[in-house]
């Protein structure tokens, strides 16, 4: 029997010394499917190896169904994320180590399993909102964890726990992301170009991705971290029918289906369209001071 009880999955060791009780901050321990603190504060693992820390329901609209979860599992292992992927394990060994990896938004853990497969040293931590997602993400790699939490909040996590932090497509939280990271860490950070599937937004009448994003996320991010590096990526892919639904179905627009007709457009797509993806690769490293 594991420690967390039979046919129930251990959190990773470096993940449990990272993480820390989301009621009192103390340290946690594995017990029979639970992770409980010295206060005798117990958190339940599911039996797909995630632990859930939250206290309180989230939001509506907030955290990724289980539909959305499978349209971007589906997108995603038909590869047409595939070169971003690469890209982010080929930073990721110039910045990692043996430490912890930790992807906050991490959803089903596609990312953060690749660059576990090139860093055999190193763990990672899957935290997001959707428990649908996390129970991929805890499966997805035998050196990850999961754990459900709202990012906005304060995490259940130790000062300087993580070597190397990673954001795709996801909520930031600079202070959190300071924090929590190793003075010599990285933070590495993905979003989307202004024109990343323009040609889908344009045929759906969806919103458009906001020209100064870039330049936002360099302000939220400047009192505690330096931008040491910039790239551009992206191409063209052939996306069929099915994909392209999954594409709008995986991202928030998944919440608004029927707010201007958008499921009805999504149903009338018969025909493979082509698309641009742009994606802006951006590396961090905290400021020092900032942590006094």
């Amino acid at each position: 029997m594991n420690a967390t009880g039979a046919g129930v999955p251990p959190l990773p060791s470096a993940v449990l010394r990272a993480l820390r009780c989301s009621v009192c901050r103390e340290r946690l321990s594995a017990g029979e499917r639970a992770v409980r603190c010295p206060n005798r504060h117990s958190f339940d693992v599911a039996k797909q190896g995630y632990v859930n820390l939250l206290h309180a329901k989230v939001d509506a609209g907030t955290a990724d169904t289980t539909e959305m979860v499978a349209a971007r599992a589906e997108f995603l292992a038909a590869g047409h994320y595939a070169e971003l992927a690469g890209l982010l394990v080929d930073r990721a060994a110039d910045l990692l180590g043996d430490g912890l990896v930790l992807d906050a938004g991490g959803g089903t853990g596609y990312y953060l399993a690749r660059v576990l497969d090139a860093a055999p040293g190193a763990t990672g931590l899957a935290l997001d909102v959707s428990a649908p997602a996390l129970r991929r993400a805890a499966r997805a790699h035998p050196r990850a964890g999961a754990a459900v939490w709202n990012l906005w909040r304060e995490w259940p996590l130790g000062d300087g726990v993580a070597d190397l932090l990673l954001n795709v497509f996801a909520p930031r939280n600079p202070a959190e992301f300071h924090r929590v990271l190793r003075p010599d860490g990285a933070l590495l950070v993905v979003s989307p170009g202004p024109d990343h599937l323009a040609e889908l937004a344009r045929l759906l009448g969806l919103l458009a991705v906001d020209e100064d994003k870039l330049d936002r996320l360099d302000t939220a991010l400047a009192g505690y971290f330096a931008l040491a590096e910039r790239t551009s990526h992206g191409g063209r892919v052939l996306l069929d029918p099915a994909d392209a639904r999954r594409a709008v179905l995986m991202g928030p627009n998944a919440h608004h289906l029927h707010r201007d007709g958008l499921a009805d457009r999504l149903g009338e797509l018969t025909e493979p369209i082509g698309v641009t993806t742009a994606f802006e690769v951006s590396v961090y490293l905290p400021r020092i001071a900032a942590r006094a």
